[in-house]
């Protein structure tokens, strides 16, 4: 079974194809649920993530980008990404430091 640190570390290559920041640093992974043994007696896992914008044109390309790097983890064998925007992607208050210093947020 997928931890959330190994899910996020799959994740951390997958970046926003406007301003080459990973996904995570971004904050726009909110969440993961990873049910043991639910499809073919593999894992399925659930990600729950928003987008820098409602009307982001790159939606689906990221939201396929995710589902490609989570299905790559062992064990998986389902994987459904939940798209939300509650609450709305703040870069204040969601993104690391460093992807707050490349976006220039101080």
């Amino acid at each position: 079974m997928p931890t959330f640190k190994e899910i996020g570390e799959a994740l951390k290559p997958v970046a926003d194809p406007e301003i080459h920041i990973s996904v995570v640093d971004l904050g726009l992974v909110y969440g993961a649920e990873v049910k043991s043994g639910a499809a073919e007696g593999g894992d399925a896992v659930k990600v729950v993530m928003s987008l820098t914008s409602p009307a982001c044109p790159y939606g689906p390309m990221l939201l396929a980008s995710i589902h490609q790097a989570v299905a790559k983890l062992p064990g998986v064998k389902d994987v459904d990404v939940d798209l939300t925007f509650d609450p709305l992607w703040d870069p204040k208050t969601m993104a690391s430091e460093e992807a707050k210093d490349q976006l220039g947020i101080y």
